[in-house]
């Protein structure tokens, strides 16, 4: 397996399903002529074309109207939105239009559409452009909603969601671009809905996603050091959410703490922590803790953003206090 970086492995997989189907199709803001702006699709624009990669207006209307029509007559298009903030711009189309149509139409119509959108602080981008509203996309039925920790699951992921025939919401987090992992190669596909275990262990059980993957890795090595053994369920998938390795790892270690970047009220960790108590109510042994994001708009300055992002120093005070 070559270990690169999840940048290259959401290009890989987005060339790959672009070689192997003339129906897919990108299009967004600068995702031709200037490669992205994250450079995902650099050199795309010359190999495909400007049929297959379509640089759109400062639009978002436009773009999102334009993908839901052209799936709903048989493309795959890739609708890249250069932030999830800008997907309020168009909340319409995502949330009543993309996930409804093939429902309301008694499966008449499919809606194979892909909409990418990078997500998440600590790019000092300001309060309206570091958001991670993940929670108000998965909460509505007919969206996938799938957001990758590693380049592995990155690229396995995104090239199942391009070939479902429902419209999935492919969330990538700006700071993880560089984030380097092993990725198999050739065809490789990761069905959608599945959480994973990403570090085994018996004391405390750490449920987490994208960034709060990546926290959660290095928490859990520092409490191995004190010889505590944190096993972490990564979702990867926020709807369908898959549970059962949760539950399953909860019954083993009897606590649990849930880490997102979103704000704690109405998020993701909310929804977790309830279906643990709902669920496996009869193994808990300490109250579970949540670390998400300070209740205030993101700051700008780098000390302050910092300060109200979660923290690897956040994860360990929370597993020590159900460790109590």
């Amino acid at each position: 397996m070559a270990r690169i970086t999840m940048r290259e492995a959401i290009s890989q997989a987005l060339w790959e399903e672009m070689e192997r189907d003339p129906s897919v199709f990108i299009l967004g803001e600068e995702v031709g002529v200037w490669g992205g702006t994250y450079a995902v699709t650099k050199g795309f624009y010359d190999h495909f074309g400007a049929e297959r990669v379509r640089d759109t207006p400062i639009a978002e209307n436009a773009i999102l109207g334009g993908a839901i029509g052209a799936a709903l007559v048989g493309q795959r298009p890739i609708a890249e939105l250069m932030t999830i903030n800008f997907a309020f711009s168009a909340m319409d189309y995502v949330v009543n239009q993309a996930p409804k149509l093939r429902y309301m139409f008694g499966g008449q119509f499919k809606v194979p559409l892909v909409i990418r959108a990078v997500g998440g602080g600590g790019r000092q981008l300001g309060a309206t452009h570091s958001q991670t509203p993940d929670a108000v996309f998965a909460h509505f039925p007919g969206l996938k909603v799938v957001s990758p920790g590693t380049p592995e699951d990155a690229k396995g992921l995104l090239k199942t969601a391009i070939r479902s025939d429902d419209p999935v919401l492919f969330l990538e987090h700006a700071t993880m671009y560089q984030v380097r992992g092993e990725v198999p190669e050739g065809e490789f596909l990761l069905p959608i809905g599945k959480s994973k275990v990403q570090r085994p262990g018996r004391d405390v059980t750490i449920v987490t996603y994208a960034k709060g993957l990546e926290l959660s890795l290095k928490a859990a090595d520092d409490l191995a050091k004190e010889g505590v053994e944190a096993e972490i369920v990564d979702l990867r998938t926020l709807r369908p959410l898959d549970m059962d390795p949760v539950l399953e790892s909860f019954r083993k270690t009897n606590r649990a703490v849930v880490v997102e970047e979103g704000w704690k009220s109405y998020g993701v960790g909310s929804e977790i922590v309830a279906r643990i108590y709902e669920q496996a109510f009869d193994y808990v042994d300490a109250p579970i803790v949540r670390v998400a994001q300070k209740e205030v708009p993101l700051p700008y300055n780098r000390t302050l953003e910092q300060a109200a992002l979660p923290q690897v120093t956040d994860i360990l005070a929370a597993v020590k206090e159900v460790l109590k």
